[in-house]
This record gives C-alpha cells, sequence and structure tokens, in this order.
C-alpha cells in the first residue's frame, strides 16, 4: 500500500485514495477465499461416491490451501500493480489543479507574518468588543439606578407639593414660608429634648450610685 498521505485527495474524495484501494483489495480477497471455499465442496461432492480413487478429504483441503496461498500471491502481485495506475492516474489530483474552496488562498495569498497580524488583529477587536459589552452592561446598571432615584424624587416632589397646598390651605402661606416659620420651634423642641435626656441621665447615675 501506498504511504503517501494524500491529504488533498482525501479533502476532495472525503476519503483517502488509500482508504479506498484497501476496501477494493479487501473484498476481492473476500470474493477469493469464498470462491475457494466453493470449489472446495464441489470437489468433495464429486468425490463422495468415488471411495476408490484414494484421495481423501484432508488431501483435497490442503490442496485447496496451497492453490489459494498460489491465487494469493499472484494476485497481491497483479493488485500492487492496479493500485499503482490507479492512485497516480484516477485517484490523485494533478499539481496544476486547484480546489475550488482552496482559490481564495490563490487571490489573497498571506505570508506567516501577515497571517499572524491577522490573528492579533482579530484578537484585539474581539477585546474591544467583550469592553463594549461591558460597558453596555454597566450603562444599563447605571440607567436602571437613575430610574428608581427618579422614582424617588417623583414621589418626594409629590409629597412636597401636597405639604405647599395644604399651607396654603390651611395656613394661606406657601410650604417654604411655613417651614421658616416652624423652624425656630422645631429648634426650641430639640433643645427641650435635650435638656430632658440629660436629666434623665443624671437621674439614672444618681438612682445607681444610691
Amino acid at each position: 500500500m501506498s504511504v503517501n498521505p494524500m491529504a488533498y485527495e482525501a479533502q476532495f474524495f472525503g476519503f483517502t485514495p488509500q482508504t479506498c484501494m484497501l476496501r477494493v483489495y479487501t473484498a476481492f480477497q473476500d470474493y477469493l477465499f469464498d470462491m475457494m471455499l466453493l470449489v472446495e465442496t464441489v470437489i468433495l461432492k464429486k468425490l463422495e461416491g468415488l471411495s476408490e480413487c484414494g484421495i481423501s478429504p484432508l488431501h483435497i483441503r490442503k490442496s485447496t490451501e496451497k492453490f489459494l496461498l498460489f491465487l494469493k500471491e499472484n494476485f497481491d502481485e497483479l493488485f500492487g500493480k492496479m493500485e499503482e495506475m490507479l492512485l497516480q492516474l484516477v485517484l490523485s489530483i494533478p499539481k496544476n489543479v486547484l480546489l475550488p474552496e482552496d482559490k481564495v488562498h490563490k487571490d489573497y495569498p498571506y505570508s506567516k507574518e501577515q497571517f499572524q497580524a491577522l490573528q492579533d488583529e482579530i484578537r484585539q477587536l474581539q477585546e474591544q468588543y467583550k469592553a463594549e459589552v461591558s460597558a453596555g452592561q454597566a450603562l444599563r446598571a447605571e440607567l436602571e439606578e437613575q430610574k428608581v432615584v427618579q422614582a424617588e424624587l417623583e414621589k418626594i416632589l409629590q409629597c412636597s407639593v401636597g405639604l405647599e397646598n395644604i399651607c396654603r390651605e390651611h395656613w394661606n402661606c406657601s410650604f417654604r414660608e411655613s417651614f421658616a416659620f416652624l423652624t425656630p420651634s422645631l429648634k426650641k423642641l430639640q433643645d427641650k429634648l435635650k435638656d430632658i435626656e440629660e436629666k434623665s441621665k443624671k437621674m439614672k447615675k444618681h438612682d445607681t450610685v444610691s
């Protein structure tokens, strides 16, 4: 069998020419063995009624095997010549023939350095794409947060409008004016609360000492 890998032929046919020849060889060999078994069976049947001839089935088997070996040796020699002819003239692609899927390499030839530069550029573009995707995800998350903040601000605005309406309805002034008016009172109230808390702490401390 040929040891040439014939990779280009395998790309075109979908199988290696050597595999094809091996299958043909195996099929011929199997047919040869089957034929010799059939011949041996016919000879044995012919000799069943001729016991006086002195030829035993064992002798027939040895003769069949010897003849089969002779045929196989000649067959191998003939098949070797046929294989060489088929691999060179039938199952091979001439050196000047280019497969359709490989014509792009002829139209746009690239050196090893150019191919490596192209690979580097592709890798950089992939990294840029990943960075843009990450940035887009961050922007979407920020947008969602802004939506939440906007909703809270709208609630505060509605509350302010409600307070403004209440102040105008009951006190005949704006919420800002009411807040300015209430601020001193709230400050006094806070001072009173602090004074009460301090006195409470002193009392607790005095009770603890006692």
